[in-house]
Formats: C-alpha cells, structure tokens, sequence
C-alpha cells in the first residue's frame, strides 16, 4: 500500500464510496486491502488529529440532520446519506492522513552517522552533525523563522533585518537576523560559538547574553550557569587566548561554583565542606579574580585568605 500514488488512492477511495452508494459487493479482495490500508493509516495517524477530524465531518453535517424530516417511508434515502456521511468521514480520515502529511506535519531531518546538508525554504543552509535532528515546521519560513535542534549543528543563516532567526534547543534558544554559528548539546553541556554576525541566547535563569564573532556562549554543563569566552587573538604572537567575559550562577550549588571558577581563573579555591551543598546566586561579570572571589566569601558570610594561586574561605 506504502507505493500507490495520491491519485490512485483517491480514485480507489471514491470507487468504494460509488460501490456504497449503489449498493454493489465489494469484492474480498477490496476489503483486504482497505483493511491494510485502514491499519496501515491509522497506526501513523496521530490520535488527536484523528479524532478532530471526525468531529469536523460530524459538526458539518448536523444541519442536516437537524433540517431534513425524513420519514419511516424513506429508508433509502437515510441509507444512502449515512452511508455518504461514513463515506466522507473515510476521506477526512484517510485522505486527511495525507493531507496532514503532506501540508502540516513538521519536516524531520536526521544526520546519522555523516554531516547533513539541509537548504531551507529562505536560503539558510543547516549542517546537522552526526546524531542530530532538525524540525522544521511546514509554515517556515515566517515573519519569525523557528526550528527546533536535538544535537549539534552549524548555521549559516540568511540574512533579514525584519525575520529573525531562532533556534530552540534543548533548553536554551538562539536568536539571529543573519550570521554563521554552531550549536553544540552534549549531555548537559551547551554552547553556541559565534562565528558571524551576532546572536542573542536566552537560557533559563541565566541573563539573555549578545554574542559578537569569536566568542562563544556556554554553561559548562551545568544548569542555571551562563557564561561568555572570547577567543581573540593576541596581536604580537596572533595566538589565541580565551578569555572569561561574563559569568553568571542563578541558584547553583557552591562546589560547581567553586569548580568553574577554579577551571576558568586556573586558581584553587578551599572552602568549608558543609558549604559544598549551599546555594549560590551571583554575577561575576567585569570584576578581576580577586574580586570576584572576595564576593563570594561575602555572599557565604566567610573571610578570604590568598595563597599564592589558592584562595582559602573560612
């Protein structure tokens, strides 16, 4: 059943509507395959849009159940109209199985175990990475261009001052009016690296942060965590040094505070153990290390002895 074609299964459905109407047999062979078909269709149909359909079909045909007066003399006639009514709720059914297919189920796209080159309707060109899948919905693209990514892919986004371009990950979105940046989910880490244009990536209980090219938005794996690294080359040597612009925790437990930190300042920080489990909501953000350590200890209520490179909390 999978290879007939939309208009031979058009013509194959309106045949049995004419064997209903004219009271004709239908032949054993046609009941298996409306069988087939039957079970075939109703196993991918999605029940929700299965039974809206038939609510339609129901609905549209009321007034005229409520407006024809049809007497006991006419039972030919009543046999006829619901036999047409069952017929016509077969096509909405069936019909509308390739109807919703073909005009509003979302496109899926899947890169298994190679890139993907996907071209969208405005110009945009999408590379899914291996494992990843992009949907795209049948009305894209819109005033608001939306798709939705599981995985990691790069985009390079065609460029319009009045449609923006989002991407829904899991669990943040990027926003765009036309750039070159990749998307990358590997477990709970995310991060978006800027290569063109610029992007604003909103995350839950982190800041809505602007990137600019060469840098790269991220929440080290951890939720409620956002962070921006710029990966600017040093003028004289022209190698690449990343550096930490932003930093935020909204709610984040002291030892992954004291972790992150520790990775990204290359410092030791030692800090009470019943501490570990504690709270913590600050913004790092323009302050130097020190600075920035000194507010943490006031945050916990505890004074800061340096070092060398270890900051002692106590």
């Amino acid at each position: 059943m999978k290879n007939l074609q939309y208009k031979e299964i058009q013509a194959f459905v309106f045949r049995l509507w004419e064997r209903e109407v004219t009271e004709e047999k239908i032949s054993e062979k046609e009941k298996q395959l409306l069988e087939q078909w039957k079970t075939g269709v109703e196993k991918n149909l999605d029940e929700h849009y299965m039974k809206e359909s038939r609510e339609r079909v129901l609905f549209s045909l009321e007034p005229y159940f409520a407006s024809r007066h049809i007497s006991h003399h006419s039972n030919t006639f009543k046999k006829h109209f619901f036999r047409i009514a069952a017929a016509i709720i077969l096509l909405f059914t069936v019909g509308g199985f390739f109807i919703y297919h073909s005009f509003f189920k979302a496109d899926k796209y899947y890169a298994e175990s190679a890139n993907r080159k996907i071209i969208l309707a405005d110009g945009s060109v999408v590379i899914l990475l291996p494992g990843s899948q992009l949907t795209v919905e049948k009305s894209f693209p819109q005033d608001t261009r939306i798709v939705d990514l599981k995985g990691n892919a790069v985009f390079t986004v065609a460029k319009s001052k009045k449609h923006p371009f989002i991407v829904h990950a899991e669990g943040f979105s990027t926003k765009v009016l036309g750039t070159v940046f990749k998307i990358t989910q590997t477990g709970n880490s995310k991060t978006v690296d800027l290569y063109e244009g610029k992007v604003a990536v909103s995350y839950a209980g982190a800041p809505v942060a602007f990137l600019k090219p060469h840098q790269k938005w991220t929440n080290f794996g951890i939720s409620r965590t956002a962070a921006v690294i710029s990966y600017e080359k040093e003028k004289t040597t022209h190698k690449i040094f990343p550096s930490l612009l932003s930093l935020s925790f909204n709610d984040v437990m002291m030892k992954e505070v004291a972790e992150v930190l520790q990775k990204n300042y290359g410092i030791s920080i030692i800090y009470p153990k019943e501490f570990a489990e504690k709270k913590i909501t600050a913004d790092f953000t323009g302050g130097s290390t020190d600075e920035n350590i000194e507010a943490l200890a006031f945050i916990l209520g505890l004074e800061v002895q340096k070092e060398k490179q270890t900051y002692i909390l106590k």
